[in-house]
Order: C-alpha cells, then sequence, then structure tokens
C-alpha cells in the first residue's frame, strides 16, 4: 500500500554523509565567538539557506509561494502539515521536491480503506535462523520509519489506521507489541485532502486534526502561473535540483528557530488571540460567541509563538513581530475552530472569523504588557 519514492534503504541511521552539499551555515571561526555573535551567524545561515530552498522549489513549482512558505516554516518549527486541494494542484510534487532539495528520506503512504495499523507502522515476522534452526520475531519497519511521510488522502482510511499516526506525529516513536523504536530525525507528516470528495471519506478527528500545526489550503494558480505551468510542464527539460540542506544541518536549524527570544506583548497577543476564539469565555467577541461553538486550546498558541519564531529568522530577524503571528494565523486557527449552524447557514467560514478576530484583537504596547504581567 505503500510507494518508495527513496533510492536508499529506510533505516534509524543518518543518510550518507559523504553527499555533496552546499554549506548553508557558516563554519566557526578559529577564535571562540561570543554568544549573539554566533547567534547572528546562524540567522544569516538559515535566512541563506531558506532563499536557497525557495528557489530550488521553483525550479520545479509554479507560484505557490505561501504554500512553500508554510510548509518551511512548519518543518523548522517541529510541525506538521494538512494540505486541503482539489487534485492536480501538485501538492504530492510539492512534497517530493522539498525531499529531494533537503537531501532526506521521503515515502509515500496512498491511504485507502483497506488499509491496517501494521501497513504504517510495520510489523513483527517470524524469522527463521538457518543456523540455529530457531524461530523468533524480528521486528520489519513500515514506511513511516522515513524522514518525510507523506499520508496521500489521509481521510479515505478508517480511524483506527489514522490513529497509527498520532504516536508518531507527537512523540516521534512507535510502540508495536512490547516495543517502543524511534522515527529518524528530522520526521514530518504532510497528509493531503480533497476538500471536494467526501464519498467513502473519513473525517480526521480534532484530536488528530489538532496533531498538524497548520492546515494548509492549496488554491488555483493564477492565470499568469497556470500558463507557465503549461509551458514548463509538456516539455522534455527535466530541472536538475541542488541539495540545499542535510538532516544533522535541519536539526541544528531547529535550534536556532527555538532559542528566538520573544517580547512579553507578543507572548500576550497570541494568548489573547487564542482565547478569543472559545465562546465560552466571558470577554470573548459577540460574533465568536454567534458563529464559533468550539474553539482552539493552548496548542495554537504555542504554534503561533513557535511559528512567528521561524517566520522571523527565515526573514534574518532575531525578534518576533505581531505580524509574524497575524502571518501565520490562519493555518493555525482555520482547524481548530468549529463553526455554529447559524455560521454555516450564512456562509461564514472559519477564515472569515480568523479575519474578524485579526481586527477585533489589538496588540499590547510593551508598557502595557508589563503592566498587565504584574497582575498575575
Amino acid at each position: 500500500m505503500s510507494e518508495d519514492l527513496d533510492q536508499e534503504d529506510i533505516d534509524n541511521e543518518a543518510l550518507d554523509e559523504s553527499a555533496e552539499v552546499e554549506q548553508p551555515i557558516d563554519e566557526p571561526a578559529d577564535e571562540p565567538l561570543d554568544p549573539r555573535e554566533r547567534e547572528t551567524m546562524a540567522i544569516r545561515g538559515l535566512a541563506t539557506a531558506y532563499a536557497r530552498l525557495r528557489e530550488e522549489i521553483g525550479k520545479v513549482i509554479i507560484g505557490q509561494q505561501d504554500i512553500v512558505d508554510q510548509i518551511l516554516i512548519a518543518m523548522f518549527s517541529r510541525g506538521h502539515c494538512l494540505l486541503v486541494g482539489v487534485p492536480g494542484l501538485a501538492k504530492t510534487m510539492l512534497v517530493s521536491t522539498v525531499a529531494r532539495i533537503l537531501h532526506l528520506s521521503f515515502r509515500r503512504i496512498q491511504f485507502t480503506p483497506d488499509l491496517m495499523p501494521s501497513d504504517i507502522t510495520g510489523t513483527d515476522v517470524l524469522q527463521d535462523d538457518p543456523e540455529t534452526g530457531m524461530r523468533s520475531f524480528q521486528f520489519m519497519q513500515g514506511p513511516i520509519f522515513t524522514n518525510i511521510l507523506l499520508a496521500d488522502e489521509i481521510n479515505r482510511t478508517p480511524p483506527k489506521t489514522q490513529a497509527a499516526l498520532l504516536e508518531a506525529m507527537q512523540e516521534r516513536h512507535v510502540t508495536v507489541g512490547s516495543s517502543t523504536y524511534r522515527l529518524p530525525q528530522p520526521f514530518f507528516v504532510l497528509a493531503t485532502q480533497n476538500p471536494i470528495e467526501q464519498e467513502g471519506t473519513y473525517p480526521l478527528p480534532e484530536a488528530q486534526l489538532d496533531r498538524f500545526m497548520f492546515n494548509t489550503v492549496v488554491k488555483y494558480p493564477t492565470a499568469a502561473e497556470e500558463l507557465l505551468i503549461l509551458k514548463q510542464t509538456t516539455g522534455s527539460e527535466e530541472p536538475e535540483l541542488v541539495t540545499a540542506l542535510t538532516d544533522r544541518q535541519i536539526l541544528a536549524l531547529q535550534e536556532v528557530v527555538r532559542n528566538v527570544p520573544v517580547a512579553e506583548h507578543i507572548f500576550i497577543y497570541a494568548r489573547d488571540l487564542v482565547r478569543a476564539t472559545r465562546p465560552n469565555e466571558e470577554d470573548a467577541p459577540e460574533f465568536i460567541k454567534q458563529y464559533i461553538s468550539w474553539g482552539a486550546g493552548p496548542r495554537a498558541g504555542q504554534y503561533l509563538i513557535i511559528g512567528a519564531k521561524a517566520r522571523a529568522v527565515l526573514e534574518g530577524r532575531f525578534h518576533v513581530m505581531a505580524q509574524d503571528i497575524r502571518a501565520i494565523a490562519h493555518p493555525v486557527l482555520r482547524h481548530r475552530i468549529v463553526t455554529t449552524f447559524h455560521a454555516d447557514s450564512e456562509g461564514i467560514t472559519t477564515d472569515d472569523v480568523i479575519d474578524m478576530l485579526l481586527k477585533k484583537i489589538k496588540v499590547e504596547s510593551q508598557k502595557n504588557a508589563e503592566r498587565v504581567l504584574k497582575r498575575y
């Protein structure tokens, strides 16, 4: 049920470091650097790598810059992405292209109604030892043991198989029987979903939707982009991609993102934005009580902060601005809030509600934030 698109066997060991990979991070100087100087070099390295990644992806994928940015932000934030869009928008090609550029192992699973959990995680198989004649169980790894896992049409498989991804996405390991097996690092799940065809599908439960950092909507290309797609993809020329990052470099850059400082008023803004989505809060806006039946949990605030950190660093900044929070509010919140029947009857979507929230919730000044902090 799975398709292996990588040329190497998948295991828990790092990929061959002998491959020629352009180094995006400055080499350390002979003399020790002070922490601030090291942080500056790391940020410069990540911004350089980001520009190179976008350039290489652009050789294959026309347009979709927002989608590319959200995937890269999620990757450097140690998050997962759910890509929602109609067939034919290059969702699978985008994911496989990212895997090739990053020198990471890649597996694609086509989710179908008869797929079993063991088809994803692997299973214990009874093996004969030719030397001793004894039999023993040996664990055979499933396609989930990879760096990038594409769960294609994830809503076409039953909940018990969907749930097989839960532990892997959150804990980065798989438990089979009484044994636990760690997944290779870094590990990302990029799932696709068709929003039109709902017959024979199993909607993802809220618990699993919450595991995805972003719910990314893939839209149709513009007229100019579609014309370029027709010209570029109907010939015989194959673009040559240059590897930009290795697995170890990605892990190091993830640490850089985690170390980005955040001002108090930005924390308060993220908190206020998330709490405003809950209709049972006393100070929730009136339109939230009218249009939302269930709001976002604390994980939404966590993803707003870490995603804003990643976005800031990718733009070469070592500080987070309110604009970073606003830029990722839609993909973070749209699958964590549930609209009421009233909203559905009026054609109000979760994106519409988020637009209203971004206009309603104001950013506190740093002084006001410090004053609010003293109350706790």
